[in-house]
């Protein structure tokens, strides 16, 4: 049998590589829906920690592995981009919290809507690295685009105070709701329901409030996909090491979602310190050539995301230790 074809490139890197990559996560989702959650069940801080943390232990060893196998510039690149995805995802919780808390999503079935979410993530984010990798290899000047608007984005973030979304006033939500069949109620784990149309007695599919929520969750993510996909393209424009730092930072912060939602409100000072990370990752490219550096050191460059990303968050979990005091 030639098996040839599994050292073609794609993207810059082997078929062999990718097609592992993807069966890893194929076993790791399959793992996590067949045998850990194989019955529907709320999910507490504590489970949902320690999966978190095997998720993490997961995404390190990948990036151990990436280190070994593709050198320590490619190892470092992973490191910093897992981190940068992880902590800007900090702020999808928070979206995430007030979808369900909109729909009245039971806590028995949040755990379902974010694991088929991250099935559409993993597609809508291969799209978009895709796309993103192919420009920059046609447009090299992009990249300077893309170090330009992430540097806007910080500064709007330190500045500007954003307005709490409304999901009831969604563009979608109410297109949705005039389109197609919507139930005000939900019906267990199901995504459709066939039911008797009030207009028309006749039997007709109508879509739950889970599957809506799903779809919010899901456009939520090509939202904050916005900054982290050009933050981390300033970063590496490898996109094997775009697409799998970006795959594993998701995996485990859905996992920490149960967690982090009990307690988003103890890193209330993270968002400084990410708007200073996106300036930072944006003008590093800048500083670059300004330095006659053909690229910013890799190792500089996660040693100064990490430590801004720590601070942030000791200085939150510092500042809101105690309810009584103020922040």
């Amino acid at each position: 049998m030639n098996l040839s074809f599994l050292f073609v490139e794609w993207l810059g890197t082997p078929l062999w590589m990718w097609s592992s990559f993807f069966a890893l996560v194929i076993a790791i989702l399959s793992f996590d829906l067949g045998i850990l959650h194989k019955q529907n069940k709320e999910i507490g801080v504590g489970e949902s920690v320690r999966l978190s943390a095997l998720y993490i232990a997961l995404g390190l060893a990948f990036g151990g592995w990436v280190w070994w196998y593709l050198g320590s510039e490619a190892g470092l690149a992973y490191l910093t981009g897992f981190v940068v995805e992880k902590t800007l995802a900090l702020d999808n919780v928070f979206v995430i919290a007030l979808i369900f808390s909109f729909f009245a999503v039971p806590r028995i079935y949040q755990h379902r809507v974010l694991f088929w979410g991250i099935l559409g993530v993993i597609l809508l984010r291969a799209i978009m690295i895709g796309v993103g990798a192919t420009l920059v290899a046609e447009f090299a000047w992009l990249l300077y685009i893309f170090a330009a608007f992430l540097i806007a984005t910080g500064i709007k973030m330190l500045f500007v105070k954003e307005a709490e979304p409304e999901v009831s006033k969604n563009v979608l939500v109410r297109f949705m709701r005039s389109r197609f069949n919507v139930t005000d109620e939900h019906h267990g784990e199901r995504f459709f329901v066939r039911k008797a149309n009030p207009k028309t007695g006749g039997m007709t599919w109508f879509i739950t409030p889970l599957f809506m929520a799903l779809v919010m969750v899901e456009v939520a993510d090509v939202i904050f996909a916005v900054d982290s996909v050009p933050a981390i393209f300033a970063i590496t424009t490898d996109p094997f090491i775009v697409y799998t730092s970006n795959i594993f930072a998701i995996l485990g912060l859905r996992a920490l979602y149960f967690a982090l939602a009990a307690m988003i409100h103890r890193f209330r000072y993270l968002k400084p310190a990410l708007a200073i990370v996106l300036i930072f990752i944006g003008s590093k490219i800048f500083l670059a050539d300004l330095l006659g550096l053909e690229k910013f050191p890799a190792a500089l460059s996660l040693s100064i995301t990490f430590t801004i990303i720590a601070a942030g968050v000791v200085w939150s979990l510092l500042k809101t230790r105690d309810p009584q005091q103020p922040a």
